[in-house]
């Protein structure tokens, strides 16, 4: 009897063992906060914070995650993943429509793939690879700059921020390849010759991830998993989730009476069947933290490397030919748009949000990143984010007590 007790708790221990060994990221392992130069007590205002914004109704639910030299310092679930039909809690492993987080991660990190390889250069002409591609002209029918694939991923090049997915629809059905829908951006009038202005447009990396697929034969969904999510171990960060997946997907908008469970959100993304270069990545909040981690290394995590120390580097500077941008290539580094940065993280700081409620921000002075996802379009697109993203970066930034 004694020995088969003994049996019996060797079998309880190796499957304890081995449940450690495979569902416990080292991710998730907590490390004191003082460990790393933060303080626990002013962290607790963050999480204060937090839970007024659930119970003010800015959004349903949220999942945020802390990091800093390497370490998780911070690691929270809260309110609802979604409310209609039904309410659900949110879980800290559920996965996110990250919406435009979709640009950096996946697309401007494959096109300085490419790079590296020596297959694309940054000052190509976007007319190389798309021969319909017009340029802008003035009311005297003077022509502007040729755009190139660093105004792209800057959103210089003249495009318009966005085109009716609707109206695309009309004209070439639903759902519409990414090829018909590049060629219908590429004829759209531009708004202002390459390198001139700056104006935030999605149609800019639909057309870099089409670019992606010309020279590699892979659609960025694919090229994306096979390089950056897979050596990294980003094991639940994909285009269009499997049936298996969906369960654990975060509700967005809800749309002819369903919320969009495991669906894009993004128009012109969900018209060309979820797999788009300026949105339609799923994510969780572990994953981002492991690629945040991978950037604040310059390009290497857990013995893979993505990109070379070189090529972080230009990502995360504003690109010097358009710096009135205040953007690197594919990250936001200090526009209109760097809410999230708050006002205590330096201008070295990066990061990127998404429409749907999503945000990340890198800080490589301090070795700090903060993950705030949220699902503040669930149920009818009126959530508040942009204020709460600032005060969350402050919370985390003042939290910081030794550099």
């Amino acid at each position: 009897m004694e020995a088969e007790k003994k049996t019996s708790g060797k079998i309880v221990l190796i499957f304890f063992l081995i449940f450690l060994l495979f569902f416990i990221s080292p991710l998730m392992a907590l490390t004191r906060p003082e460990e790393v130069g933060l303080s626990s007590e002013r962290l607790k205002l963050l999480d204060k914070y937090l839970v007024e914004c659930i119970q003010k109704k800015y959004f349903p639910g949220a999942v945020i995650i802390v990091g800093r030299k390497g370490k998780i310092v911070f690691r929270q679930a809260y309110g609802y993943s979604q409310l209609v039909p039904e309410a659900k809690p949110m879980k800290i492993d559920h996965l996110f429509d990250l919406a435009s987080i979709t640009k950096p991660v996946a697309t401007a990190t494959s096109i300085l793939i490419l790079v590296e390889r020596g297959v694309l250069s940054l000052n190509d002409k976007v007319r190389d690879y798309i021969p319909e591609f017009s340029v802008f002209e003035d009311e005297k029918g003077q022509k502007g700059e040729e755009p190139r694939l660093f105004h792209l991923l800057t959103h210089t090049s003249g495009l318009p921020a966005y085109t009716n997915a609707e109206e695309v629809a009309k004209l070439y059905g639903f759902p519409c390849s990414t090829e018909t829908l590049v060629k219908h951006i590429a004829t759209l009038k531009k708004e202002f010759s390459a390198g001139k202005d700056f104006r935030y447009s999605c149609l800019g990396y639909i057309i870099l991830a089409y670019i992606i697929k010309k020279v590699t034969g892979q659609d960025i969904a694919t090229f994306a998993r096979e390089n950056i999510f897979q050596p990294l171990g980003m094991k639940h960060t994909f285009f269009n989730p499997p049936p298996e997946m969906r369960s654990r997907c975060v509700a967005t908008e809800v749309i002819n009476g369903k919320p969009l469970i495991g669906i894009v959100h993004d128009p012109l993304a969900r018209l060309q069947g979820g797999i788009s270069g300026n949105a339609g990545l799923f994510s969780t909040a572990d994953d981002l933290a492991i690629f945040a981690r991978m950037m604040l290394n310059y390009g290497e995590f857990n013995g893979h490397r993505i990109l070379s120390p070189l090529s972080v580097r230009r990502m995360i500077e504003i690109y010097p030919e358009v710096l009135f941008s205040g953007r690197g290539l594919g990250w936001d580094i200090n526009s209109a748009y760097s809410t999230n940065r708050g006002d205590l993280f330096g201008h070295s700081s990066y990061g990127h949000t998404g429409y749907t409620g999503t945000s990340i921000w890198i800080d490589p002075e301090t070795e700090t990143f903060v993950i705030f996802l949220t699902n503040r379009v669930h149920p009818d697109d009126k959530g508040v984010i942009i204020p709460v993203r600032t005060r969350v970066a402050n919370l985390v930034a003042a939290a910081i007590v030794r550099l």
